[in-house]
């Protein structure tokens, strides 16, 4: 019998959608493929300069142990942006000029296009390349195969949306009353603070009838905590496990992520797997998936305008159950696991 051809994952650990892609990676392709996995580094805590040590001495202690890995026959470097993509330039160097193995680039990151507009001539150089040396650069929507093709050549890159087990969620499609969900780290990026002033705004607003459930921890807890506490349909559930998050996303009508930068998240596509409508912001590979007859968008940071989104779907849970059921079709038809461990695979067997 052939061997399984050895594919080595590289990527960091406990940071958020790129952990949790590199797990569901592992277990969709372990049974085609010999998968080891590289995250002897993970996302260090602290603040200033604490943090800045933390995080070169996580990123040398990786780099040290990388060369002692048993050779594999192709490398799969997960990154994000700035200081993600600096350490992932050594894997990806390395494993072209010295292991001379295919290399295949997966580009995550809220911010990775304005990192690529950067003004600076080393980093551009940089970017130029580890561009040059891989084989294959997966993005996640068309919006960076446009931004990403300027450096790597069209040939190069790869389409491949984020993606989640559609079995792993069992949709209700709640509307009496209407369940409004926001799982995610509770920080300002994420919108946490527009959609606590949205709750307030619906609160004193007559006729609406609805409960609001949010999972997460980060700075923004506090005032979670409290505005659940002014509100009787208001939960604030902390930190939450997997399969608690599953659950709730499942009993929910409305996954609310009002965001200011984005990738494609994975939370998103949770919340459309457990049939939910979305509201969301127009960022990133987003306009991409959420259309008029999947959810609403509205401006990042504009409290008032997500309200009206939310208060829209409260008024309107025909409309909204009709958008989570939406959702939950296009996961099964595009977004599951399954579709994307056969294009990893495929673009594997060509780039070896």
């Amino acid at each position: 019998m052939k061997p399984k051809q050895t594919l080595l994952i590289v990527g960091p650990k406990g940071t958020g959608g790129i952990d949790r892609y590199i797990t569901e990676q592992r277990r969709y392709l372990e049974d085609r493929m010999d998968v080891r996995v590289y995250t002897r580094y993970t996302a260090p805590k602290g603040e200033g300069l604490e943090l800045a040590a933390r995080m070169l001495l996580s990123s040398l202690i990786a780099v040290v142990l990388f060369p002692f890995q048993r050779r594999p026959d192709i490398v799969h470097v997960h990154s994000s942006h700035t200081y993600s993509f600096y350490r992932a330039a050594f894997f990806t160097l390395f494993s072209k000029y010295v292991w001379r193995v295919p290399v295949v680039l997966h580009i995550h990151g809220s911010s990775f296009d304005d990192f690529l507009a950067t003004d600076s001539r080393v980093v551009r150089r940089l970017q130029s390349l580890v561009f040059d040396a891989v084989d294959d650069v997966v993005v996640l929507s068309e919006y960076w195969r446009g931004l990403v093709s300027r450096l790597a050549g069209e040939e190069k890159v790869h389409v491949m949306a984020n993606a989640v087990e559609p079995a792993e969620y069992d949709p209700t499609y709640p509307t009496d009353p209407v369940h409004l969900v926001f799982v995610s780290n509770l920080i300002e990026r994420k919108g946490i603070r527009e959609f606590l002033d949205a709750i307030e705004i619906l609160e004193s607003t007559p006729g609406l009838d609805f409960e609001v459930s949010i999972g997460g921890r980060g700075p923004h807890a506090d005032r979670a905590e409290a505005v659940a506490a002014a509100h009787d349909n208001v939960s604030y559930l902390g930190f939450l496990s997997e399969e608690d998050k599953r659950n709730l996303i499942s009993r929910g009508t409305v996954f609310v992520l009002p965001t200011y930068a984005e990738g494609l998240p994975i939370a998103m596509l949770e919340g459309m797997a457990g049939g939910n409508a979305i509201v969301t912001t127009p960022v990133g590979s987003i306009p991409e998936v959420i259309t008029d007859d999947r959810g609403i968008l509205v401006a990042p940071g504009d409290a008032e305008e997500l309200a009206r989104a939310l208060a829209r779907l409260v008024s309107n849970p025909e409309e909204a159950v009709r958008m989570g059921q939406t959702n939950r079709v296009a996961i099964e038809e595009r977004y599951s696991w399954q579709s994307n461990a056969d294009e990893l695979v495929a673009m594997y067997a060509e780039a070896a």
